[in-house]
């Protein structure tokens, strides 16, 4: 093992756990992690979660509770989710006293079937703050365009968010701003700014697999050149939009009413191509003041052999622009990547939802007592 987690902690960078289960928290394995491996954070997904519960570990119990309970099925799910949710935040609370809030967060999403609807996206998020009660948690609302305006509502309530599936600088920026709008609501309502947290997760390694893919129907040495290239130069371009919009006026007169700014958090960073280093999207997205939230795989691959050299994003905003400029004259679009990764993105998610319902309704039904 090498200190590559500590170093990365050091040049402040939050290392946070892209996975969660029960038997993950009973187990003792996520407080190793908090005290062995400076994990300062856990964020969870609708794929995360059918995994989990679909194994069947720890939830047997739960199960039969609910089963005999006669709840539906969505009922079940979010009682399950929850509970695992909330007691992650219980483990993770000395490191949110420790971090006055910034870290020791647990992030639990909305219902991904509600993503291209706003007030219900709104009505969920309230639900799933009141139903963790934990002032660590954090509620992931997608950065869909119904997505803004729940962000800048629910921030507004001084519920911290978790902004999910972000994937072009455009969005990016607007989730910023319904982001800085949220908190201006805030303020009017006369909230304790400072009690307000917020990161905007942008995908990484997704946005390699779908340029990659384009490149080798492209086929040319050019395009070859330019293969595991574009997430990383997309991703320290969202760093740059980060400095320049928590640098402006507006954000100076939010900074003086105790605001935080939302970090950039990196998703998505395990890597799908074995031809690129295990670690590339951890090594080379080094800036203070961002989160990295990494599967185990990556985790454990980083604390092995990852290479943390310092800040490895500024200083290169030239040369990412210059990558995807090489991109666009090859005929790649980027606003049609983008776009695309999005839809998969919010499918994907709902997907694992629709399965997990499947699997959950089948697990209540063989548990439901019979009425002999």
């Amino acid at each position: 093992m090498t200190d590559a987690l500590k170093r990365l902690s050091d040049e402040g960078v939050a290392i946070w756990l892209d996975d969660l289960s029960r038997k993950r928290i009973t187990s003792g394995n996520l407080a190793e992690l908090i005290d062995q491996s400076h994990v300062v954070g856990v964020t969870t997904n609708p794929s995360i979660f059918q995994k989990a519960i679909s194994s069947g570990d720890g939830y047997e119990q739960q199960l039969v509770d609910l089963a005999t309970r006669k709840v539906t099925v969505d009922e079940a799910i979010r009682m399950i989710t929850t509970a695992d949710v909330r007691d992650a935040a219980d483990i993770l609370r000395p490191v949110f006293d420790a971090t006055d809030g910034q870290d020791g967060r647990v992030s639990i999403e909305v219902d991904p079937r509600l993503a291209h609807e706003t007030a219900p996206t709104i009505a969920e998020a309230k639900q799933l703050a009141w139903l963790v009660d934990r002032p660590n948690t954090l509620i992931k609302i997608p950065a869909t365009k119904a997505g803004l305006p729940a962000i800048t509502e629910v921030i507004g309530l001084g519920i911290s968010v978790n902004v999910t599936l972000i994937f072009s600088l455009e969005r990016y920026r607007a989730v910023m701003d319904a982001y800085l709008a949220g908190l201006e609501k805030a303020r009017e309502r006369g909230l304790d700014l400072s009690k307000i947290h917020s990161v905007a997760s942008f995908f990484v390694s997704r946005v390699d697999t779908e340029i990659d893919k384009r490149l080798d129907v492209i086929g040319t040495d050019e395009a070859k050149g330019l293969k595991g290239k574009s997430a990383l130069a997309n991703a320290r371009l969202a760093y740059e939009a980060y400095e320049e919009v928590f640098g402006s006026e507006r954000w100076a007169a939010l900074d003086k009413a105790q605001a935080n700014k939302q970090r950039p958090l990196w998703a998505s960073t395990g890597v799908k191509d074995p031809a690129y280093k295990d670690t590339l999207y951890v090594d080379d997205l080094v800036a203070p003041g961002t989160v990295n939230t990494m599967p185990e795989a990556t985790l454990e691959a980083t604390a092995d052999h990852g290479r943390i050299t310092g800040d490895t994003i500024r200083g290169t905003y030239d040369e990412s622009r210059a990558v995807l400029d090489a991109v666009a004259k090859l005929g790649i679009s980027y606003d049609d990547v983008v776009q695309v990764l999005e839809d998969e993105g919010v499918d994907k998610f709902e997907a694992s939802w629709n399965d997990l319902l499947k699997s959950t309704e089948a697990e209540l039904a063989r548990r439901t007592p019979s009425e002999a």
